[in-house]
């Protein structure tokens, strides 16, 4: 297998982990009742401060925030959340991506769109986290050394946009756009070749209609790591494997660190890379994986999202809280839907949703160049790509929203009976 179609592999099983865990922390939200209060007490100040100047409650950098906070604002993030949550729910994966790109083409900038996005994911961790089913399977001295490392991440991830944005806030737009588009193009382009080859009725080169691993990964990787002798040492897997296995305390830290960073650069969460890190890499089970996975995303999101944003006025509370609450209904309705239609329509989907977002970010960066007198072409020429990227990936979100709305409703009565 070539390291192309291994790079893709990794990030489709990295994109289904943290989709399984978005939907099992959302179905938990929904199926308590004090944490649906409590979620509804959120909303009152939302509304409360409907006319209030963004600049007033953000802390500061206003340019980053629309100029008046309004309702239509609000309806704009749960929309966002709904669709997101609508691709997590019935693709299994990608929902998770496309949210700082959607805030980013509702017109937030870049760096507000990370640290609000970031700040939803910590919202939602804390809410719905079912951590301390599974704290039994957690290897204490690794998920240690992993969030020492995460912590570091955050530091230099959110160090990097926040000093592109210091030194020129177009440059740290245009850099979130590019780090988007290189990872949504690479990923959107493998999964259509892979749902041509299906829809051909060829072998899809791997993964399931849910964006899931098909082989054992990289096993020679985490052999030769658990291999490499350097202190200290970190005994784990003792209750699946006689012994235990160890791996270096270092190794896991350096994992944390590139972890952080993509979360507080993209602002993900870090979720997305730690399952297939920890199984294909360093050789983890899935079982010890899954608790750490539930704690490195709580912290890591936590201290990237306050940290290295809420406190220097980078996050807009109120569009996370819309972002949750739309996250939630998608999450539910798209989890539904997957009984009532073709695994092969779901696979489609997933390509064309991630191919529609990084057609979104490359048709930003010709004005974004201009904006910074890289490249000199005509202003008609860059508004008019900019909008037509805005238009395709607003309408691909519609369409597959009204699919996935359309068969609900045909098929609602099946699938109350089924629950």
């Amino acid at each position: 297998m070539s390291w192309p179609r291994q790079v893709f592999e990794f990030l489709k099983a990295a994109s289904a982990a943290h989709a399984r865990w978005d939907i099992e922390v959302s179905l938990s939200i929904l199926h308590n009742r004090k944490k649906l209060l409590i979620l509804l007490a959120m909303l009152v100040p939302v509304f409360a401060g409907t006319f209030v100047e963004a600049g007033s409650f953000i802390g500061g950098k206003t340019a980053y925030g629309p100029a008046f906070y309004t309702t239509s604002i609000f309806l704009v993030s749960m929309a966002v959340g709904l669709a997101a949550g609508l691709i997590t729910g019935c693709i299994g994966a990608g929902g998770g991506f496309i949210i700082t790109p959607a805030l980013m083409a509702a017109g937030i900038k870049g760096i507000l769109a990370v640290g609000t996005d970031l700040f939803h994911i910590f919202a939602k961790a804390i809410m719905g986290t079912t951590v301390h089913k599974k704290l039994g399977n957690v290897s204490t001295t690794l998920a240690i050394a992993f969030l020492v490392g995460s912590g570091g991440g955050t530091v230099i991830g959110g160090a990097i946009n926040k000093g592109l944005y210091n030194k020129d806030p177009l440059l740290s737009e245009a850099f979130i756009s590019i780090v988007y588009s290189v990872l949504l193009g690479f990923l959107g382009f493998y999964a259509l070749i892979d749902y041509i080859k299906s829809s051909r009725g060829g072998a899809a080169a791997g993964g399931d209609a849910h964006g899931g691993p098909a082989g054992a990964g990289t096993p020679g990787i985490a052999a030769k790591l658990q291999n490499l002798n350097l202190p200290p040492m970190i005994t784990f897997d003792e209750d699946f494997v006689p012994g235990g296995k160890r791996i270096s305390g270092v190794i896991i830290a350096l994992g944390g660190v590139v972890v952080g960073i993509l979360a507080a650069v993209m602002g993900v969460g870090g979720g997305f890379v730690t399952f297939p890190m920890f199984v294909y890499i360093f050789g983890v089970s899935s079982m010890t994986t899954v608790g750490t996975d539930i704690l490195q995303i709580i912290f890591t999101a936590g201290l990237a999202a306050i940290g290295q944003y809420a406190i220097y006025g980078y996050v807009f509370y109120t569009l996370a809280i819309g972002m949750l609450v739309g996250s939630l209904i998608g999450i539910q309705v798209g989890a539904l839907t997957t009984k009532v239609v073709k695994g092969i329509h779901i696979r489609g989907f997933y390509a064309v949703s991630i191919i529609a977002g990084f057609i979104n970010r490359v048709a930003t960066l010709p004005k974004k160049f201009n904006e910074l007198d890289v490249t000199s072409f005509s202003k008609g020429f860059v508004n008019n790509v900019e909008f037509v990227g805005n238009i395709i990936f607003w309408v691909v979100v519609a369409i597959f929203g009204l699919w996935i709305f359309g068969k609900f409703f045909a098929n609602v009565g099946k699938l109350i009976e089924e629950e």
